[in-house]
């Protein structure tokens, strides 16, 4: 009988089993655990070891926000130049960006305002 929970679910299940478990006896423990096991999905001694962990250890469900470093413009231009060289890895990308960019917009498969220009020639890291 197992069901799907989140983190944050299992999170607060482990905090508020947790402290019941460690100061419970042998018989309740175990049925404690069984419960546990039966509605977080857990095996028996990654069960054993999330409740003993006084300090409930589970990995927090929010991610920190990464910012974009990069709007919208340049990625496009990115991802133009990236496909035109047959998708080079980033390192070389990196290298080729400068006469790519030129090229293209010689040719006139891209054209680029000086600001997206700017931002784009200070890339340092892959696509």
């Amino acid at each position: 009988m197992t069901t799907t929970n989140t983190k944050e679910t299992r999170r607060q299940l482990v905090l508020a089993v947790g402290e019941r478990y460690r100061g419970a006896d042998r018989e309740e423990k175990e049925r404690i655990l069984t419960e546990f096991m039966a509605t977080t999905g857990y095996h028996r001694k990654r069960a054993i070891r999330i409740l003993n962990d006084s300090r409930a250890r589970l990995p927090a469900s929010t991610r920190p926000i990464r910012l974009r470093v990069y709007d919208e413009a340049v990625r496009q231009a990115l991802v133009t130049v990236w496909k035109a060289s047959d998708r080079v890895c980033g390192t070389r990308l990196k290298a080729l960006l400068p006469s790519l960019v030129a090229a293209l917009e010689r040719h006139g498969h891209m054209q680029l305002d000086d600001g997206v220009r700017r931002l784009a020639s200070r890339i340092r890291t892959c696509i």
